[in-house]
C-alpha cells in the first residue's frame, strides 16, 4: 500500500495504492531480467499446490516470459510473504513472515540448471540451495552474481563461490559490523578474490578497485516506491556481465534500471522495459 506517512502505534492511515505481487529477491530478478529483454530462467524451492502465495509467485513470472522449470515444489511447505508499506518519499516499511520448509531443499539437478546459462545470480536466503548452483556454475567458468542481502559470516562458502558479490548497505553492515564501506569491503575480500561492491540507495554504489575504494554516484530521480530496487539492480548488472559489458557499463545500466524502477509504484513489478533503460541512459549523457 502507498501512505502519506507511515501510522505510529495504535493510528490508521489512508492508502491511495494497492496492489498484490510476487516478489523475493531471485524472483524480482527474474522478473527484471526478462522486462529487460534477457533470457531469464528461475529456480528456487517454492510450497506445494496448495501454498497460494506459491501458486501466484509461479504464476506471474511465467507471464513475463520466465523460464520456472527448474523451482523446487515442496509439499506442505509455504513462501514467504510480506505487507508492505511505501510512504510519500518512496521509503518503505515491510513486515514479513518467513517461508515454512524450505530451508534445506536443494535443486534437482544443479548442473543442468546452469547448463546453458551465460551468468548466474542468487542471493543469500536459501544458501544451501545456492551453493549448489553456484558450484555448477563455477564449474562452467561463468559470472556468478551473489546478491548478499541477509547478513552472513564473511567467510561464508556462498560469498566465496561468487565472482562479483553486491551487498546491501545493512547486510554489509551485519556482516562485517563495521559501516565503513572500506574496511567491511576488504574484510570480505581476506575470503574472496573478486568483485566486491555494496549499494546504498541514494548515494550509489561503491565497490574495491585494486584495494582502493571507488564510487559511482546514483542517477538523481524522483523516488515514488523503493522496493525491488536492489533485486533490479543485481539484474541489471547480471544482464550486462551476461552481455559482455565492462564492470563501469554494466554498473551504469544497473543503476539507471534501478533508478527507473524507484520512479514507478509497485515493488519489481514496475520494472522498466529495455528500451526506457537505454532512453533513460542516452537522456542523461546528453544533460552531462
Amino acid at each position: 500500500m502507498r501512505v502519506e506517512n507511515f501510522p505510529a502505534p495504535g493510528t490508521k492511515a489512508v492508502a491511495t495504492d494497492f496492489i498484490v505481487t510476487g516478489g523475493g529477491c531471485a524472483a524480482n530478478a527474474a522478473l527484471a531480467v526478462a522486462r529487460l529483454d534477457g533470457r531469464a530462467a528461475f529456480s528456487g524451492p517454492l510450497g506445494g499446490a496448495d501454498d497460494a502465495v506459491s501458486e501466484r509467485i509461479v504464476a506471474d513470472l511465467a507471464v513475463e516470459g520466465v523460464d520456472c522449470a527448474g523451482v523446487v515444489r515442496v509439499a506442505g511447505a509455504t513462501a514467504s510473504v510480506s505487507l508492505i508499506l511505501i510512504d510519500a518519499t518512496g521509503e518503505k516499511s515491510i513486515a514479513t513472515r518467513r517461508s515454512r520448509g524450505l530451508g534445506h531443499v536443494l535443486p534437482a539437478d544443479a548442473e543442468r540448471l546452469v547448463a546453458d546459462a551465460d551468468a548466474v545470480l542468487v542471493d543469500n536466503r536459501f544458501a544451501e540451495f545456492a551453493i549448489a548452483v553456484c558450484r555448477a556454475a563455477r564449474k562452467r567458468d561463468m559470472p556468478v552474481v551473489i546478491d548478499l542481502d541477509q547478513a552472513t559470516k564473511p567467510d561464508h562458502l556462498l560469498l566465496q563461490l561468487g565472482t562479483h558479490v553486491i551487498a546491501s548497505s545493512e547486510a554489509l553492515h551485519g556482516t562485517t559490523g563495521t559501516t565503513d564501506f572500506s574496511a567491511a569491503l576488504k574484510s570480505l575480500a581476506a575470503h574472496n578474490a573478486g568483485l566486491l561492491a555494496v549499494t546504498d540507495g541514494a548515494n550509489g554504489v561503491c565497490w574495491l578497485d585494486g584495494g582502493r575504494l571507488r564510487q559511482m554516484p546514483a542517477f538523481a530521480v524522483t523516488a515514488i516506491d523503493t522496493l525491488g530496487a536492489g533485486d533490479v539492480f543485481h539484474a541489471g548488472f547480471t544482464l550486462a556481465l551476461a552481455e559482455g559489458r565492462a564492470l563501469t557499463d554494466a554498473l551504469r545500466f544497473a543503476s539507471a534500471a534501478a533508478a527507473l524502477k524507484c520512479t514507478r509504484f509497485g515493488g519489481a513489478a514496475a520494472a522498466g522495459r529495455r528500451a526506457e533503460v537505454d532512453a533513460f541512459l542516452a537522456l542523461r549523457a546528453t544533460s552531462d
